[in-house]
C-alpha cells in the first residue's frame, strides 16, 4: 500500500448496506497480501486458536455495525489500480453527533462518525451504497445531504446493491420506483450491483477508469502532476517493516498505535473489543516505513460464541502475526503479571518463528519508588517469561505509558534491532569455530550405544535463524538441543525469537572413491547369463545323445 496513491475510492452508506462486501470484491489480493516469511500453514492452536478462518479480507456479516474503523488496502477492477477504503454505517443520528461536544454524546458512535469523515475527505470518489431491495431510507437521504456540504457534489455515485440477476427489472416493480426515487437525491442514477454475486461490475469499472482517467488530466494541466520520463526506469520502492500490535483486550494496542502516528487513526476507548478488523496503518519512521497492524483483543478460545464477530476477528489477528516480520505483544502492567492467556500468545509467535517485543503498557498506573521502577518491573516481567519458556530468555521488554507517552519514543529502535537479529546471516566458517568450542566445553551425548561426533554445521536460513548440524547419529537428545540452542542465542544475540536446528546424519563413506563391486563376468547379460547359456547347451547335448 502506498502513501500518496493516484486515486481514492471510499464506500460509504448506511449500515448492513453491504459496504464490506464490495470492499472484499474490489480488493486488489495481489497487491496486499504481504511477502510470505515460510509461515506455517497449520492452524493456530491452544488456548488462542480460532474456528475462522481470515483471507485478509473485511469482517462481513448480517449484523448491523459490524464494521467500525476505517479500513485502507489497494482496489482494483479490470485493470485499474486505485486505494480502496472500507467505513462504518452511516445514519442521521451518528451525522447529527458531529456537530456535538463528545462529553455527553457516545464516544464510540461519534469516534466512528469521524473515521468515515476522514475517508469522505480524502477520497476522490464516494460510492454511497445502499440495499436496493429496501429502498431509500432516512440514513441514506441524510447521508447524501450530509456529502452535498462536504462539498462532494461531483464525486458521489449512488450504488444499488443486493439485486442479483433481473427478475426485480420490470416495469412498475418496487426496485425501479426506488431507482427512480433515488434520482432526486442529486446524484444522477444509480449503478445496480450484486457485491456477492459479482453482477454489475462491468459498469463499476468504467465508472472508476473514466474518473481517474479524467483526474490525471486535471493534474497534468494544473502542475500537479508530471509526466514521468519514459527512458527513466521506474523505481521499486522498498517493502515496509510488517509490525503486528498483538494482546489481550483493553491492553492499549490501539492507544499505541495513535500515540506512534500522532493522530486518532484508529478507535480507542474503555470499552474492550473496540477493534474488530486488523487495521493497517502506514508509517514513516526516521525515514524507513513501517507497515502497522491494529488487531482486535484475543480472548481464551472458550470465552468467545462460536462463529461470532469476535471469532472472525482473532482469525484476522493471527492472521496478521503470521505475515509479520515483528511481534508487539501489548501487556498490561496493572495486572503485575503475566495471563495464561498471553504466555500462549507468545508461545504461537514463537512456534510461527517471528521476533517478538514485548510492551509493558500503563505504568504511569503503578506505584514506583526510588528503589523500585519501570526497569525493575520490567526485569520481572522478563523473568516470568524465561521461567515459563526458556527459549524467550532476554526478551526485550518495554516499559511505558501510551496514555502520556512516556518510553513510547524506545518501541521502534527495539523493534529495528529485532528485525535485525531475526534476519541476519550467520557465516559457516563462523558457525563452525562455534560449535567446535561449544562441543568441546561439554561432553557429547551418546545415542543408541554410539558417541556422537558433530562434524559441521551451516546455516540454512534467517527469518527465524535456522541452523543444520551433521553427525553421524539420527538425532541428538533433547537436552543436548537446548544446550546448543542457549549458547547459540548467547553468542549471536539472537533472543526473542525461535531458533531451529535440524539434525542430519551425514554419509560414513567418501562419496568421491568408486565402490568395489563383484565381478560380474564377460559377454551379454554378464555372468549370470553365461551359467544360463551353458547349462542350457549341456541340457541340449544331453538330449541328442540320448536320441542317437
Amino acid at each position: 500500500m502506498l502513501a500518496d496513491p493516484d486515486f481514492v475510492v471510499a464506500i460509504l452508506g448506511p449500515p448492513n448496506a453491504g459496504k464490506s462486501t464490495l470492499f472484499n470484491r474490489l480488493q486488489c489480493k495481489e497487491r496486499n497480501k504481504s511477502y510470505k516469511l515460510g509461515s506455517s500453514s497449520k492452524r493456530v492452536n491452544g488456548r488462542i486458536s480460532s474456528k475462522a478462518n481470515s483471507r485478509g479480507n473485511a469482517i462481513v456479516s448480517p449484523i448491523a455495525n459490524t464494521t467500525r474503523d476505517r479500513r485502507q488496502c489497494w482496489g482494483r477492477i479490470g485493470s485499474t489500480e486505485f486505494q480502496l477504503i472500507d467505513t462504518a454505517g452511516v445514519d442521521g443520528d451518528r451525522i447529527h453527533l458531529l456537530g456535538k461536544s463528545q462529553s455527553k454524546e457516545p464516544i464510540l458512535e461519534k469516534s466512528m462518525m469521524m473515521q468515515t469523515l476522514a475517508a469522505a475527505e480524502q477520497s476522490d470518489l464516494n460510492l454511497l451504497v445502499f440495499d436496493g431491495k429496501v429502498g431509500v431510507s432516512h440514513d441514506l437521504v441524510a447521508t447524501a445531504r450530509w456529502l452535498r456540504k462536504l462539498g462532494k457534489d461531483s464525486q458521489v455515485v449512488i450504488v444499488a446493491n443486493k439485486l442479483e440477476g433481473d427478475s426485480w427489472a420490470y416495469e412498475g416493480s418496487d426496485v425501479m420506483q426506488t431507482l427512480d426515487e433515488v434520482t432526486r437525491l442529486g446524484f444522477g442514477e444509480a449503478i445496480t450491483i450484486s457485491a456477492l454475486q459479482g453482477d454489475g461490475m462491468v459498469d463499476l469499472a468504467v465508472l472508476i477508469e473514466q474518473m481517474k482517467t479524467n483526474k490525471k488530466v486535471r493534474d497534468v494541466k494544473s502542475g500537479v502532476l508530471s509526466i514521468p520520463d519514459g527512458g527513466a526506469p521506474a523505481s521499486v520502492p522498498d517493502k515496509p517493516i510488517q509490525l503486528a500490535i498483538l494482546g489481550r483486550q483493553n491492553v492499549g494496542k490501539s492507544t499505541l498505535v495513535n500515540k506512534l502516528v500522532k493522530s486518532e487513526r484508529v478507535l480507542f476507548g474503555p470499552t474492550p473489543g473496540l477493534t474488530r478488523d486488523a487495521i493497517a496503518v502506514d508509517y514513516d519512521w526516521d525515514g524507513k516505513k513501517v507497515q502497522l497492524v491494529d488487531t482486535a483483543g484475543i480472548r481464551k478460545f472458550t470465552r468467545r460464541a462460536e462463529d461470532s464477530i469476535e471469532d472472525m476477528a482473532v482469525a484476522d489477528a493471527l492472521r496478521a502475526m503470521k505475515v509479520a516480520e515483528v511481534a508487539v505483544l501489548v501487556v498490561d502492567a496493572k495486572e503485575l503479571f503475566l495471563h495464561r492467556q498471553e504466555l500462549a500468545i507468545c508461545n504461537a509467535i514463537l512456534n510461527e518463528g517471528r521476533a517478538l517485543v514485548i510492551v509493558a503498557n500503563k505504568v504511569d498506573l503503578l506505584e514506583m519508588s526510588s528503589d523500585y521502577g519501570p526497569k525493575d518491573f520490567a526485569k520481572q516481567v522478563r523473568l516470568q517469561l524465561e521461567t515459563a519458556i526458556p527459549m524467550l530468555r532476554n526478551t526485550p521488554v518495554l516499559p511505558m505509558s501510551c496514555h502520556t507517552g512516556e518510553g513510547v519514543s524506545a518501541l521502534f529502535p527495539a523493534v529495528l534491532d529485532a528485525k535485525r537479529r531475526w534476519s541476519k546471516p550467520i557465516s559457516t566458517g563462523l558457525l563452525n569455530r562455534w560449535l567446535k568450542e561449544v562441543s568441546n566445553g561439554s561432553p557429547l551425548p551418546v545415542v543408541g550405544g554410539v558417541k556422537s561426533k558433530l562434524r559441521y554445521i551451516c546455516m540454512k536460513k534467517a527469518r527465524p535463524p535456522t541452523a543444520i548440524i551433521f553427525t553421524n547419529v539420527d538425532h541428538l537428545p533433547d537436552s543436548y538441543l537446548r544446550y546448543l540452542t542457549r549458547h547459540l542465542q548467547e553468542s549471536f544475540e539472537l533472543y526473542g525469537m525461535a531458533i531451529r536446528i535440524i539434525v542430519k546424519k551425514s554419509a560414513t563413506n567418501n562419496p568421491y572413491v568408486k565402490k568395489k563391486g563383484n565381478r560380474s563376468g564377460f559377454g551379454l547379460g554378464g555372468r549370470d547369463a553365461r551359467n544360463r547359456r551353458r547349462i542350457a547347451e549341456y541340457q541340449k547335448k544331453s538330449k541328442k545323445r540320448r536320441v542317437d
